[in-house]
C-alpha cells in the first residue's frame, strides 16, 4: 500500500502543504536512485549540519552544487575522456549522478569544498530575528468602570 491519508495531520497543523509533495516524491524513488555517489549527512552542530559524498575521480569542475525553492540539487558530470585503457577491473564508478535533498524552512547553504576526493557541503539553520521566540508584556488594563461612572 502506497498511499497516505494525511488529512488528520492537516486539522492540527498550518502551512504544511508541502508535506505531501515530499511524501509523494519519497515514495516514487527506488533503492537503486540512492546507491550512487555514496554519501554521509552529519550534525556538526546545534545549527549545523554536513552533506559529503564520495566523488572519487570527479574535479571542481564536474561537480555543480545549486539550491531553488529550498532543494538542495548536486550534479556530477562524468569527464568524456578517451581512455584507451583495457580495464580488468573497473570498481571506481565514473558516471553522471543528480541528487536532490529536500531543505527545511531556514537552512542555509554556507559553503562546499572539495578535498581528497570528497564533497563537503555545509548547511547551517539561520533563524531570522523576526521569528525567534520573544517574551510578550502582559499589561493590566485600568479599574473597572462601574455603570455609574459609565453613563
Amino acid at each position: 500500500m502506497r498511499t497516505f491519508d494525511l488529512s488528520p495531520l492537516f486539522r492540527a497543523s498550518v502551512g504544511f502543504d508541502n508535506l505531501t509533495r515530499v511524501f509523494d516524491a519519497a515514495t516514487r524513488l527506488d533503492d537503486a536512485h540512492f546507491s550512487y555517489p555514496p554519501y554521509n549527512i552529519v550534525k556538526a552542530g546545534e545549527d549545523a549540519y554536513r552533506i559529503t559524498f564520495a566523488v572519487a575521480g570527479f574535479g571542481e569542475s564536474d561537480l555543480d552544487v545549486q539550491v531553488e525553492n529550498n532543494t538542495l540539487t548536486v550534479r556530477g558530470k562524468a569527464g568524456q575522456e578517451e581512455d584507451k585503457s583495457t580495464y580488468l577491473y573497473r570498481g571506481i564508478a565514473g558516471r553522471s549522478f543528480e541528487r536532490k535533498f529536500e531543505l527545511a524552512n531556514h537552512i542555509q547553504v554556507s559553503g562546499a569544498r572539495i578535498e581528497n576526493g570528497l564533497l563537503h557541503i555545509d548547511l547551517k539553520r539561520e533563524i531570522p530575528e523576526a521569528l525567534k521566540p520573544r517574551k510578550i508584556a502582559i499589561g493590566s488594563s485600568t479599574a473597572p468602570r462601574s455603570i455609574a461612572q459609565a453613563a
